[in-house]
C-alpha cells in the first residue's frame, strides 16, 4: 500500500528521516494521469532506491491563461490504485494551496533553453516547471530523480538547474514509452477523438523517416524537416506547429547537424497538442 502524503512538513520530517538513516531516495514527479511512462520511471526507481516518492501535483504555474489547468485529466484514486500495486512507498500529493500558500516574491527564470521549441510557444512555462521541481526537489531531497524523454526540452532544462544550483541529485533520463503503434504515451491522449487517434501514429511515423534520412547520412536540417512536413501533411488532419532540429542537450538549432541531436515536432489536434521526438547521434 503506497502511502498518501499531503503537506510539505511531514513529507519533509520522512526525508529528514531517511537522509539520518543514510538511505537512498527516488522521486519521480508527475501531474497524475499516470500512464505507462510513469510507471515505467516508477519501477526503475523502486530497483534503484530504498525509497520511491511519486508527487501528483498539477501546476498552475506552467500553465498559461488560454491552457487546459482546468481540464487537465485529474485521476486520483486510478492513480493510488497504479501506485499500490507498483509498491511504491510514498505518494506526495499536496493541495495548491499547500505548494503556493501565497503569491511568490521570488521567481526562477529560464533564459535562452526556455526561448526556443516548446518555450517559444508557451511563455513562462519553463519558469513554472523549475520553479515546481525547485520546491518537490527541496521538499523530497531525492539522490536520484526520474523524467521521461519524451518532454526533452524539459530534461535538458531540468538537467542544467540541477549543474548551475549545485544541487546534489542525479537526473535519470527514461526513454519514451509508445503504444504498440508507435504513438507516445501522454495524459493528453484521451483528448482524441477517435479518427484523430488512428492519425496520431504518424507522429512517430515521420520522425522514424526522418532517422533514416539521417542514417543514410543526410545532414542538412532542411531536408529533414521537409520530409516529416510532408509525412505529416498526407497523412494527418492536424496542424502542424513546428518541426525542429536541434542540439541535445544544449537545444542549439541546428542547420547543418553535427553531434548528438533531437528532431521534435508539435502538432494540435482538435482538443490535443501532442509532441514527440527523437535523439539521435552518430554511431
Amino acid at each position: 500500500m503506497t502511502i498518501r502524503i499531503t503537506t510539505i512538513k511531514e513529507m519533509q520530517n520522512l526525508s529528514q528521516t531517511w537522509k539520518t538513516n543514510n538511505k537512498q531516495i527516488g522521486f519521480v514527479p508527475t501531474m497524475g494521469a499516470l500512464h505507462d511512462g510513469h510507471l515505467q520511471m516508477i519501477k526503475q526507481s523502486i530497483a534503484d532506491n530504498d525509497y520511491t516518492v511519486v508527487s501528483i501535483f498539477v501546476n498552475p504555474l506552467q500553465f498559461g491563461p488560454n491552457e487546459d489547468f482546468d481540464a487537465y485529466p485529474r485521476t486520483m484514486e486510478d492513480d493510488q490504485a497504479q501506485l499500490d500495486a507498483l509498491g511504491a512507498d510514498y505518494a506526495f500529493y499536496p493541495s495548491v494551496e499547500e505548494m503556493y500558500p501565497k503569491p511568490l516574491e521570488l521567481s526562477i527564470n529560464v533564459h535562452r533553453m526556455a526561448k526556443v521549441l516548446e518555450g517559444a510557444k508557451r511563455p513562462g512555462h519553463f519558469d513554472g516547471v523549475v520553479t515546481v521541481v525547485n520546491k518537490l526537489f527541496n521538499i523530497i531531497r531525492p539522490d536520484i530523480a526520474y523524467f521521461g524523454k519524451k518532454d526533452a526540452q524539459q530534461l535538458a532544462i531540468v538537467e542544467k538547474m540541477v549543474e548551475e544550483f549545485n544541487q546534489p541529485i542525479t537526473i535519470k533520463g527514461m526513454d519514451t514509452i509508445r503504444e504498440s503503434d508507435g504513438l507516445a504515451k501522454s495524459s493528453r491522449n484521451i483528448y482524441l477523438t477517435e479518427n484523430e487517434r488512428q492519425e496520431a501514429v504518424h507522429l512517430y511515423q515521420s520522425l522514424l523517416k526522418a532517422k533514416e534520412l539521417y542514417d543514410a547520412g543526410e545532414r542538412n536540417s532542411d531536408i529533414i524537416i521537409d520530409e516529416i512536413h510532408t509525412h505529416l501533411t498526407k497523412h494527418t488532419s492536424g496542424t502542424i506547429e513546428e518541426i525542429a532540429v536541434y542540439s541535445y542537450p544544449e537545444l542549439v538549432k541546428q542547420t547543418q547537424i553535427t553531434g548528438r541531436i533531437f528532431i521534435s515536432l508539435a502538432m494540435k489536434f482538435s482538443k490535443a497538442r501532442l509532441i514527440d521526438n527523437i535523439i539521435v547521434e552518430e554511431k
